[in-house]
């Protein structure tokens, strides 16, 4: 990848990697909320910090420059629907928040905020694909990149709340670290058939100019945060609340590093992985 396309998808993957961190935050939110007793200063202050990314990407919005140098297409016919969902996203979050410390349930107001986000995506998605075709897998991989990129931050906030309420059950952790297992390795699944069915020959990715970082995408982005996770949910499950939060922190760095590279080889060379 040539520095000047690298430079030039970086707005793109910005937007990528904090749309998929708030969306994935409150989406474990209100499933906790709706099957957990974790507490609602942790619920609050984490939908409230998902509503912050989610503002962060709605200012940045406005300064995705024309694609030029990269595999994706201009999107700026779909600025206007795509940012209205994104400021529903941003208010919606926040109310989301501001119920959940109430002590509220807030189902609705949160699927609302769910809603918004995933529609903000799908519009990215379709966008940037150019076509229905290529759009449906570049929107499943972004949604679940915010499954896992989301969830892996909101994970490592509630093991720190762990600290100021002991008495908290060790299931919100547990029901946490079991959502990352399943979906990395969904996402796993998923890459092994994009690499076999999308290319002129299976697996060609694996050898081709950008194998090193379809290797690492795998290695350390895939496989490597399946092991932390199952870990950390092993541990959670026997109360070791200080070694979760150590394996949940390692975990979040090879997720955001794994979605970087992920959001990068598609917007610079149109590859999914």
């Amino acid at each position: 990848m040539a520095s000047r396309t690298i430079a030039e998808a970086l707005p793109f993957i910005n937007w990528v990697v904090l749309m998929s961190l708030a969306v994935g935050a409150v989406g474990l939110v209100v499933a906790l909320r709706a099957v957990t007793d974790a507490t609602r200063g942790y619920l609050a202050f984490t939908a409230f910090l998902a509503g912050f990314l989610g503002f962060l990407v709605l200012a940045s919005d406005p300064a995705l420059p024309l694609p030029q140098t990269l595999a994706i297409h201009d999107a700026s016919n779909l600025d206007g629907p795509r940012r209205l969902a994104l400021v529903a996203f941003v208010v919606l979050t926040f109310a989301t928040g501001i119920e959940l410390g109430r002590g509220r349930r807030a189902r609705w107001v949160g699927i609302a905020a769910i809603a918004a986000g995933i529609i903000a995506m799908g519009l990215a998605a379709f966008g940037w694909a150019g076509d229905a075709l290529h759009a449906v897998p570049l929107f499943v991989q972004m949604v679940l990149l915010s499954v896992v990129t989301g969830a892996s931050a909101a994970a490592v906030v509630l093991a720190h709340w762990y600290l100021v309420s002991p008495r908290l059950s060790e299931r919100p952790l547990v029901l946490t670290t079991r959502i990352l297992v399943r979906a990395l390795g969904l996402q796993l699944l998923i890459f092994l058939t994009w690499q076999a069915v999308g290319g002129d020959r299976p697996f060609a990715s694996f050898t081709g100019d950008n194998a090193l970082f379809v290797w690492l995408r795998l290695i350390v982005g895939l496989i490597f945060p399946l092991v932390l996770s199952w870990l950390a949910e092993k541990t959670a499950e026997t109360r070791s609340m200080e070694s979760a939060t150590g394996l949940l922190y390692i975990n979040l760095a090879a997720v955001l590093a794994s979605t970087i590279v992920a959001v990068a080889l598609y917007d610079t060379t149109g590859l999914l992985t």
